[in-house]
C-alpha cells in the first residue's frame, strides 16, 4: 500500500473557487479563518493524516478490532494515533467556543476530515461520529447535559455513537423495540442494538451513546421513537467517572471492509436497565437523531471523495513504476511504464476527474451549512439551507457511489495485482462498499430527495439550482464550448418535470426513477462545478498567477469529465422517466 499525501493544491482550490471560502469568512463568527490560519490547520492536518494515521491503516486491516472478554481492543498504533488527533484539538475544530472548541466553518472541517478517511477510514469513524454527538448536545441538550458532557465530547476526551438499528428494524426505524422506563429524573434502557460504529474501543475514558428508544405509552411507529443519552459509565456531578452503566458489547460484525473499525452488537439493561437521560422531547426522537445523520450524511458523502482520493493515488503510483508491454506511443518500441498505455491513462483520468467533482460538491455543500449557520441576513440563511437539503442525499450517495466505482477501477489498473491483498489496492474497494448502504442506503437517499425534498416545494429548491447553473454559462469563457454541461442542465430540467408528473399520477412510479435521478443531479452538478473549476482555472493563467502546470491539468481533468460523465447525463432520462416498467413488472417473475 503506498503512503498517502493530501491533495492540498486541490483541496485549497475547491475551497477557495468551489466553496467560496473568502466569503464565508467575512460572515459574523467566520472572521477569524484567515488565510495563513487555514494554511496552517490545513498543512498540519496533512502532517498528522500522512504520517501517523496512514501507516495504520494496512495494519488495521489485518490486525482488526476483536472483542475480549467485554473489552474491544483496537489494532496497534490506534490509541496512540487517536491521543495525537486530541492533543492536536482536531476534535473541536468546527465546535463553539462556547465548549472549548475553535470554531472554525464547517467547509474547513470538511477538508480536514477528507484527510482522516484517506489516511485511514476505519480509524476515521470513530472522531466523525463524536463530533455529530457533539452537534447534537449542543442544539438539543439540557444545561447539566452539557456541562457534564460536551466539553468532554470536544475534546476528544470521550466519544459518541449513533444507536438506531435493531435485527428486526433495520433501516425502518419505527418498528424498533427498546424499551425506555420513566424512574425520577433518568430513564431505564433495555433492549439490543446492532451496527453500532465504536460502540465499544479502548481509545478513550468513557463513550456517550446516542440511543433511540420507545416509551411504554408512546404511539406506534416512528411517531413514538424517544432519543437518550447512555454513557458507558455514568458521570457525577463534578463530572468524574461514576459506576458502569449496564450496557455491553456482546459481539462485533464480521465484515467485507473496515476491519480496525468495531461494529457492535450492543445490548442494554441485562442486569435490570441501562440509565439513560431523555434528549429532546419524548416521542421527538427520530427528529432530534436527524440532527446528528445528516451532518453523518455529509461525513459520509466525504468518505467517498476520501477513499476515491487514496485509491488514486495507489493506482497512479503503481501505473508509473509498473513496466509491462509495449506502448503504441513508444517510438523506441522500448518497454514503459502502464501509464503510457491509453487506457491505462484513460482510466487514471476518470478516477482523477471524478474524485475533483466529488470533492467539489461535497465541499461546496459544506459551504452551503455555512452560510445557513452563520449569516446574518435570515433570507439568505433560509436560502443556503434549501440548498443544503436538497444537496445533502446527493453528497451521500453519489459521491459514495463514486468512492466505491474509482476504487474498483483502482484494482483494474492493478491488473492481477490488484486482485492480491498484499497491494492494498483491494482493501480500498471492501472499505469503500460500506458507505452506500450505512447512514441510509442510496436508495433511501434517493427516495428522501425526490419524496420529500422535490415533492415538498414541487421543485422550487431544484428550479433555483437550474437558474444557478444557466447564469453560469455566460461566464465559463468557452469551458462548455462542445454545450455538454447545457444539454445536461436541460436533460435535468426535463427528468424533473418528469418526476413531479409521475408523482403526481403514482408516489411509486416517481420513486422507482429516484436513483437514476439521483445520479443525474450529481452528474450534471458535479459538471457545473467542474466548468467552474476550469473557468477559474482559466482566469489565473490569465492573470500569470498559480502553479501553471496545476492550473492546466485542472482544466484538462474538467474537459475529460465533461466528456467521459456529464456527456452521458442525458442518457439517464429514460430511466428516470420508465418507472411504470419497474412498478409493472411482474414480482414473481423476479
Amino acid at each position: 500500500m503506498t503512503e498517502y499525501a493530501a491533495p492540498l493544491a486541490d483541496m485549497h482550490f475547491a475551497l477557495d473557487e468551489i466553496a467560496r471560502l473568502p466569503e464565508i469568512t467575512q460572515l459574523p463568527g467566520c472572521e477569524h479563518a484567515l488565510p495563513d490560519v487555514v494554511d496552517a490547520v490545513l498543512a498540519e492536518a496533512a502532517k498528522l493524516a500522512g504520517e501517523v494515521v496512514a501507516p495504520l491503516n494496512r495494519i488495521g486491516d489485518i490486525e482488526k478490532s476483536r472483542l475480549e472478554n467485554g473489552v474491544v481492543r483496537t489494532p496497534a498504533g490506534f490509541k496512540e494515533a487517536y491521543r495525537a488527533y486530541v492533543d492536536g484539538g482536531w476534535s473541536g475544530l468546527s465546535s463553539s467556543p462556547a465548549y472549548g472548541g475553535q470554531g472554525l466553518p464547517r467547509v474547513i472541517d470538511a477538508a480536514v476530515n477528507e484527510m482522516w478517511m484517506s489516511a485511514n477510514l476505519a480509524w476515521s469513524l470513530c472522531p466523525m461520529l463524536s463530533v455529530g454527538a457533539g452537534e447534537l448536545l449542543e442544539l438539543l441538550g439540557t444545561e447539566r447535559q452539557k456541562r457534564l458532557y460536551l466539553d468532554r465530547l470536544v475534546a476528544g476526551a470521550w466519544t459518541g455513537t449513533m444507536n438506531l438499528t435493531e435485527p428486526q428494524a433495520g433501516s425502518d426505524l419505527g418498528a424498533l423495540r427498546t424499551r425506555a422506563l420513566r424512574e425520577g429524573d433518568h430513564y431505564r434502557i433495555v433492549g439490543q442494538k446492532i451496527f453500532i460504529t465504536w460502540g465499544e474501543h479502548d481509545m478513550a475514558a468513557n463513550i456517550v451513546h446516542l440511543v433511540l428508544a420507545r416509551l411504554p405509552d408512546a404511539p406506534p411507529g416512528s411517531k413514538g421513537i424517544s432519543l437518550f443519552l447512555v454513557p458507558k459509565y455514568l458521570v457525577n456531578d463534578d463530572g468524574s467517572l461514576g459506576a458502569r452503566n449496564d450496557l455491553r458489547c456482546v459481539s462485533l460484525e464480521h465484515k467485507l471492509g473496515i476491519h480496525a473499525s468495531p461494529t457492535c452488537v450492543m445490548s442494554y439493561g441485562d442486569d435490570g436497565g441501562a440509565i439513560g437521560y431523555l434528549v429532546g422531547a419524548e416521542n421527538r426522537g427520530l427528529e432530534a437523531m436527524f440532527v446528528m445523520m445528516n451532518a453523518a450524511r455529509l461525513h459520509v458523502g466525504l468518505q467517498g471523495v476520501a477513499i476515491g482520493e487514496r485509491a488514486y493515488q495507489q493506482a497512479r503510483a503503481y501505473a508509473r513504476e509498473r513496466v509491462q508491454g509495449k506502448p503504441v506511443t513508444a517510438k523506441d518500441g522500448h518497454r514503459l511504464p502502464i501509464v503510457h498505455h491509453p487506457d491505462v491513462r484513460r482510466m487514471l483520468l476518470s478516477m482523477r476527474a471524478a474524485s475533483e467533482a466529488a470533492r467539489a460538491l461535497a465541499y461546496y455543500t459544506a459551504g452551503q451549512a455555512d452560510r445557513a449557520r452563520y449569516h446574518p441576513d435570515a433570507g439568505r440563511r433560509a436560502k443556503a439551507q434549501a440548498r443544503l437539503d436538497l444537496l445533502t442525499p446527493v453528497v451521500k450517495a453519489w459521491c459514495t457511489d463514486l468512492g466505491v466505482e474509482i476504487a474498483s477501477t483502482g484494482i483494474q489498473v492493478h491488473g492481477g495485482m490488484g486482485f492480491v491483498e498484499e497491494t492494498g489496492a483491494a482493501q480500498h474497494l471492501r472499505d469503500a462498499r460500506i458507505a452506500p448502504i450505512y447512514e441510509g442506503t442510496n436508495g433511501i437517499q434517493a427516495n428522501d430527495l425526490v419524496g420529500r425534498k422535490l415533492l415538498r416545494d414541487q421543485g422550487a429548491a431544484l428550479g433555483e439550482l437550474v437558474v444557478e447553473m444557466r447564469n453560469a454559462l455566460g461566464s465559463l469563457n468557452g469551458h462548455d464550448a462542445d454545450g455538454h454541461l447545457a444539454h445536461g442542465i436541460n436533460a435535468l430540467e426535463r427528468a424533473t418535470r418528469a418526476i413531479l408528473d409521475n408523482a403526481a399520477d403514482d408516489l411509486g412510479t416517481a420513486l422507482a426513477g429516484a436513483v437514476p435521478y439521483l445520479q443525474l443531479l450529481g452528474t450534471v452538478a458535479g459538471g457545473w462545478l467542474m466548468a467552474e473549476s476550469a473557468a477559474a482555472a482559466d482566469r489565473w493563467l490569465r492573470t500569470g498567477a498559480g502553479d501553471r502546470r496545476f492550473l492546466e491539468a485542472k482544466i484538462a481533468t474538467a474537459r475529460f469529465y465533461a466528456e467521459h460523465r456529464l456527456a452521458q447525463a442525458p442518457a439517464l432520462l429514460p430511466a428516470v422517466a420508465g418507472g411504470r416498467t419497474v412498478m409493472g413488472f411482474d414480482l414473481d417473475l423476479l
